[in-house]
């Protein structure tokens, strides 16, 4: 069966709060204020998601911002997440995601994509730099 990834819509907003949840382990996003966070998002041209779809199942999720840097000329792409469903890993879809929004990103005139996966996440470290990506940093953070 063949992966399909498109922009995500409102009809997709349950499955893709789901995965994120699970799949990233994340407990910020409820189903109060998931579909806020999405409107917000639609506004700016600078925030994307999408979704791999596999028959009739939304299967994976990305989420990416457009940011414009201080040091270099081009603007780049940051996933903000990545996440497939656990019964379908394995099986390129999460390669998919990866290769749409790099298409996605010449077309528009992206240079450069970038992400951050917490250091444990072995198995995800693998996968990026299966898909090309390289290490280069440590990213730190601070709730004010």
């Amino acid at each position: 069966m063949e992966v399909f990834v498109r922009e995500i819509e409102e009809r997709d907003y349950p499955s893709a709060l789901e995965i994120w949840n699970k799949e990233i382990g994340s407990s910020y996003f409820t189903v109060e204020n998931f579909s806020s966070h999405h409107d917000r998002f639609k506004q700016s041209e600078n925030h994307k998601a999408f979704v791999a779809e596999l028959g009739d199942r939304i299967v994976g999720i990305v989420y990416i911002m457009r940011c414009s840097p201080w040091s270099v000329d081009g603007d780049y792409f940051w996933i903000q997440g990545i996440a497939v469903k656990n019964d379908v890993q394995g099986k390129g879809i999460g390669t998919k995601l990866l290769e749409y929004i790099e298409k996605y990103g010449k077309d528009n005139g992206v240079e450069y994509i970038t992400l951050n996966t917490g250091v444990k996440r072995i198995d995800a470290h693998a996968f990026y730099e299966h898909n090309g990506y390289k290490s280069g940093s440590y990213c730190y953070g601070k709730k004010l």
